[in-house]
């Protein structure tokens, strides 16, 4: 009787921890991803001409400087 009790042991302990599958997760949930813009929308960034600082959503991108608005933006041309 101990014989079969420690091979059905071994049997469920070879099934457990070698073939067993563990769950995969799954890659279309609902759970929204971080990504690497997400991370930094509320960031602050100072303006090349007036040195306010804006949040990146609401500044201008003009030849690799940022702005806080289209007259900055002219000031800074000059």
């Amino acid at each position: 009787m101990i014989k079969y009790l420690v091979v059905i042991g071994v049997i469920w302990a070879v099934y457990y921890f070698f073939i067993k599958k563990k769950p995969i997760k799954n890659q279309y949930s609902n759970e929204p991803k971080q990504t690497k813009e997400a991370s930094y929308n509320n960031d602050m960034l100072k303006c090349e001409s007036c040195g306010i600082y804006c949040e990146i959503d609401d500044s201008i991108l003009n030849s690799g400087k940022y702005y806080c608005s289209d007259e900055c933006v002219k000031k800074g041309k000059l």
